[in-house]
């Protein structure tokens, strides 16, 4: 083990014996603020501190294998000890390593999931509402809750833009490496001639705020307009001003509900999407300057950026960031992301772990 881990694990060992210190205090057992504080550091603490003692209970179990070398009697059970420890030694380092790695402190929010058809027009839109799809039957295994927020159908089906809501534990954990630049490769339904054409989708994933107000936003900013909503809805939707678009004047983000009856609703629902990519836009800003001093491999979320491809003809599905490819592509258009998440977050565990052996 690198020096400087062991002297963070140190840290947080005298940390532990703090906290315990400060709990049993009587000023925080007056102070319910401070006491559930302390106790939720002490609880993100402990299960670290446990392995790292495991850790040296394993080192210290080896050296006493090892002063059993010298005698003829106890060599063969001294070797048998070592290996093991040697083994043990190796499985703890790996779960340490792991269990210092910063938390993202969104993994366990909700998100919104904004589909955008691209190149490619109408089979753009079609690909949209499968990606849709995709997300919404993963969703669905999870057990998450899915909310068409807002959506702008094309012509042939499909959708020019969709924005959804997914509520759910881990829901952001999950999905957080998904946005970005998704290209299809197949035969369009609009294809006379059996060409295969490439279109392409951009998809965002944007952790939703606790609360709107967490997010500075100045009313004085927005711009708030209200519309008949166009589309599907029955008579009273399209007969009254129930649709909403709200301008961000600063940044010029616009966004537009309309999938509700309620002009109430459409504009709560709008300001927590506008909420929502005002902070993505601020956490994208903070990655662009870490990305200047090093590289992150999967958790850029550059919306320019190409991240995968779906070659329907050859069943095919390619995620270019870790150069991953699978030949399952029916099963991934129908929710089955578990491959895909799981490498794509050891991935970016990978990075972590790269990071601090740096530090």
């Amino acid at each position: 083990m690198k020096q400087s881990i062991r002297e963070k694990l140190e840290l947080l060992t005298g940390r532990l014996t703090e906290l315990d210190r400060e709990l049993s205090a009587e000023v925080a057992v007056r102070d319910m603020e401070l006491f559930r504080a302390l106790g939720r550091e002490r609880a993100g603490i402990e299960p670290v501190v446990a392995l790292y003692r495991a850790f040296r209970q394993a080192e210290a179990d080896c050296a006493s294998a090892r002063e059993m070398l010298d005698d003829p009697e106890m060599r063969e059970l001294a070797e048998s000890e070592l290996e093991a420890g040697a083994a043990r030694l190796a499985e703890l380092e790996g779960e340490l390593q792991r269990a210092l790695l910063p938390a993202d402190p969104h993994d366990q929010r909700n998100l919104f999931l904004e589909i955008r058809a691209g190149t490619g027009g109408d089979e753009a839109a079609l690909f949209a509402g499968d990606l849709l799809r995709m997300y919404t039957r993963y969703a669905e295994r999870q057990r998450w809750k899915v909310e068409i927020v807002s959506s702008n159908l094309s012509d042939l089906g499909g959708y020019k833009e969709v924005i959804v809501r997914v509520a759910g534990a881990g829901a952001y954990s999950r999905l957080k490496f998904e946005s970005g630049g998704h290209r299809v490769q197949r035969i369009p339904v609009t294809e006379t001639q059996g060409r295969i054409h490439t279109s392409a989708c951009t998809v965002a994933v944007m952790p939703e705020a606790d609360e709107v107000e967490q997010v500075s936003i100045n009313p004085a900013e927005l711009r708030i307009d209200t519309f008949r909503a166009s589309g599907a809805g029955g008579q009273h939707i399209n007969k009254t001003d129930s649709a909403v678009r709200i301008t961000h004047l600063p940044t010029g983000i616009v966004v537009e509900c309309q999938d509700d009856r309620s002009q109430h609703r459409n504009r709560a629902q709008a300001m927590a999407v506008l909420a929502a990519r005002i902070h993505d836009a601020q956490v994208r800003a903070q990655q662009a300057r870490e990305a200047a001093t090093r590289k992150s491999l999967v958790g850029s979320g550059d919306r320019s950026e190409r991240i995968r491809t779906y070659n329907f003809p050859q069943g095919r599905i390619t995620d270019h960031r870790i150069n991953l490819t699978l030949y399952k592509l029916d099963a991934v258009m129908d929710g089955d992301l578990d491959e895909l998440v799981a490498a794509l977050t050891q991935e970016h565990q990978a990075d972590l772990l790269a990071a601090l052996a740096d530090d």
